[in-house]
């Protein structure tokens, strides 16, 4: 459960406002991801239920750092365009709200997502008879040494790259029909997973708009007339 220090997120109207004093200096592929990004924020606000906003979410995070050939890559190189994403961001996120964010208010739920086995990719593998997964205990374990290791060092990105990793393996299960509306059956991790992108997503899309001219990568589906 969310610690009760959990801080308030940027919200859709927040971010709109920003967006319609800056876009006009905004690169278009640029302006086009922050603009995607911002209006399915907004829809995961009016969600009323955990999944709902889960995916809402994470459709508002894809816009924001999936770039023209996303839709060709396998789910280790998606992985990696997450680590160069999250890498560029917490750079530039001077005012290191991220870094608080994962340290001071959602370390306790990330610990548990992370400690979750029914979001951990390797177990399922394993479960569904993928040769080379029998060892997904070790694998586990490593993993759990790695969050261990980060949280020591502070090291964000890598903190963010497997929170994220298991948050992927979560949409998977939603999207895909892996899992029942309203279940109680993954009821924490839904809750917990909602809780951390709709912090961490509006701050993304935030420090997207501070550094324009960045490079942010070209969207695969850009509007075409």
């Amino acid at each position: 459960m969310l610690e009760e220090t959990t801080p308030t997120a940027l919200t859709h109207a927040v971010l709109k406002a920003k967006q319609r004093a800056l876009r006009e200096d905004f690169p278009q592929t640029m302006g086009l991801r922050v603009h995607r990004s911002i209006s399915w924020i907004g829809r995961a606000e009016e969600a009323t239920d955990d999944d709902g906003r889960f995916i809402f979410m994470w459709i508002g995070f894809n816009a924001a750092y999936a770039d023209e050939e996303e839709v060709h890559k396998t789910m280790s190189e998606a992985r990696t365009e997450f680590t160069g994403f999250f890498h560029k961001v917490v750079t530039l996120d001077t005012g290191q709200r991220v870094y608080d964010a994962i340290w001071d208010n959602f370390s306790g739920p990330i610990r548990v997502l992370l400690d979750n086995r029914y979001v951990f990719s390797p177990f399922w593998k394993h479960h569904n008879g993928i040769s080379g997964y029998e060892e997904w205990e070790k694998m586990f374990r490593s993993a759990e040494r790695r969050f261990i290791l980060a949280l020591k060092t502070h090291n964000t990105v890598e903190v963010l790259n497997l929170v994220f990793d298991r948050l992927y393996v979560l949409r998977n299960q939603i999207i895909h029909g892996g899992a029942t509306w309203n279940s109680s059956v993954n009821r924490s991790q839904v809750r917990d997973g909602a809780a951390i992108l709709s912090f961490l997503v509006p701050v993304f899309i935030d420090v997207m708009m501070d550094n324009p001219d960045e490079d942010w990568g070209r969207p695969y589906y850009p509007v075409v007339e």
